[in-house]
Formats: C-alpha cells, structure tokens, sequence
C-alpha cells in the first residue's frame, strides 16, 4: 500500500467515526426528547465539541493530501466528497445541538401526546435511519444503500409539511401549551434539516 493509500484509508477511517458519532448524537437527542432528560441533553450538546474536533481533522488530512500527493481522479474526488461530508456532518451536529436545547422546551408541565400529534419520535427513527444508511453505504462504498437516503429523507419532508397546519391547530386549541408547541415545532424543523443533509451525503 502506497503512502497515499495508506493517507486516503486513515481519512476514510475518520469520515466513518464522524458519522458515528453523529448518528449517536441524534439518537441520544431522541431520548432526551422522549425521556425529557436534561441532564442528558447536556450530554448531547458536549458531544459537538467532538465532531467539530473532527471536522477539524478531516480539514487538515484533505488538505495535507492535495498539497503533497495532488491525487487525481477516484482519490481527488473522495477526497473532495469527504470535504464536502465533514461540513454537512458538522452541520447535523449543529442542528442536534439545537434540538436539544429546544428540548429543555418541553421538560416541564407539558403534555406528551404533543409528541405524537407532530409525529417526532417517527421523525427521529428516520432521521437515526438516514445517518446510518450513509454510514454503512460509506464503509461498503454500497451506492444502491445510498439511494435509499432520498426516500426516507422525502418521508421526513412529508412530516414537516404538515407540521405547520399541526402547529396552528394546537395553538389554537391548547394556547397554554405554546411555549411547548413551538418547542416541538422547531425540533421538527431541526429533523428535516438533518434530513437534507444526510441527502447530501448521500
């Protein structure tokens, strides 16, 4: 194995830990969410401290790589899709980040069958879905896995399109609940923006 295979392997290896960690951090959101655990979300939003460390590395590997191996073709392209990966991967991370501020949102004196109306604990199952058919299309360089990340992130486009007309319902009929309502509504918001992303990745 050259030098270069040997570089392009250990990025791949980092893209991979990435998207891990990820696909983690939604799927702890979740249980924050549903579990209405703050202490945990604490947890959460640390953990974006990690994934920007390694967006961070990815960086500085790709750039390492162009400037010393100038790669061509299959490698430079990898190596630019894995640029393009850690900023969208970082992004999600973002978006988690959010979610489980958003979150404290609704710990307190609020009623869980909110959950349900806007449907986020589906949302999260998918959005969980998505990251680790990206994952796994990654290590198995499985395109066929990765087109399935356009179906499920269309599902998470439907949710969020009838979220809205939920919102204004709820509003109307449970003005009590707002703080709690819109809480919700921003996650949902968060969720199909991690769908676009992880569309990106795929």
């Amino acid at each position: 194995m050259t030098n270069l295979e040997t570089l392009l392997e250990n990025l791949k290896e980092t893209l991979l830990e990435m998207t891990e960690l990820v696909a983690r951090q939604v799927s702890q959101c979740r249980k924050v969410v549903e579990d209405r655990n703050e202490d945990l979300a604490e947890d959460v939003i640390a953990m974006d401290k990690r994934v920007n460390a390694l967006e961070l590395q990815i960086d500085k590997d790709c750039e390492r790589i162009l400037a010393l191996h100038k790669p061509v073709a299959i490698d430079l392209r990898f190596v630019l899709a894995t640029l393009k990966s850690s900023h969208d991967l970082e992004r999600i991370g973002d978006n988690v980040r959010s979610m489980a501020r958003a979150a404290t949102g609704i710990f307190k004196d609020s009623d869980q069958t909110l959950l349900d109306d806007f449907k986020v604990m589906d949302m999260f199952d998918l959005a969980v879905s998505i990251i680790n058919d990206a994952f796994q299309a990654l290590e198995e360089e499985n395109t066929d896995l990765a087109r399935k990340i356009f179906k499920k992130d269309k599902q998470l486009d439907s949710y969020d399109e009838a979220a809205l007309e939920t919102a204004i319902r709820l509003l109307k009929e449970k003005p009590e609940q707002a703080r709690t309502i819109l809480s919700i509504y921003t996650i949902v918001k968060k969720l199909e923006r991690i769908g676009d992303l992880s569309r990106n990745l795929g």
